[in-house]
């Protein structure tokens, strides 16, 4: 199972992530898992930046998709939904795409790292992550997706989204 983080802080955040989450499922050979989406707040982000909405998709890899193949086909949906290129790091944006956990993948380079190395400790990834599989354990770690957001602290705003 492959684990796609979605964030959006430009624009109708909800609809947009939606609409993400239907290109998404033809990424997948089987059905999408959807999150709720959840309204969290910036986490090293400039100053006054507007809140998230967030969410998490797990899909089935494609026949010959890699963590590197995807990757790209993410980078080309946030564009197709208008994100530029960056700026300033962490800076509002349309539709952020992570890619989290590629099944027992494990990655290193510039342009990847698998597991995703700060997905742990944050409560907008670890929320919606828990709805769809509470129980998955990443590669690297011991606790399961749920035990990791109750060590989360209680300093980081993540709620289901109105």
């Amino acid at each position: 199972m492959i684990f796609v983080a979605l964030g959006s802080n430009v624009g109708d955040s909800s609809a947009i992530l939606l609409r993400a989450m239907d290109q998404l499922e033809r990424l997948s050979s089987g059905p999408l898992l959807r999150s709720s989406l959840w309204e969290t707040e910036p986490v090293d982000c400039p100053p006054d930046s507007p809140p998230f909405i967030n969410a998490m998709v797990g899909l089935d890899p494609l026949p010959g998709e890699t963590p590197e193949t995807l990757l790209k086909k993410l980078k080309a949906l946030e564009i197709q939904f208008g994100r530029k290129p960056k700026t300033v790091p962490n800076e509002a944006r349309p539709l952020d795409l992570d890619l989290i956990a590629f099944g027992n993948e494990i990655r290193n380079g510039h342009d990847l790292v698998l597991p995703h190395p700060r997905a742990h400790e944050r409560r907008f990834v670890l929320a919606p992550w828990a709805e769809i599989t509470p129980g998955y354990v990443m590669p690297t770690q011991t606790l399961s997706v749920s035990e990791l957001l109750s060590c989360v602290g209680s300093s980081q705003f993540a709620r289901r989204a109105p």
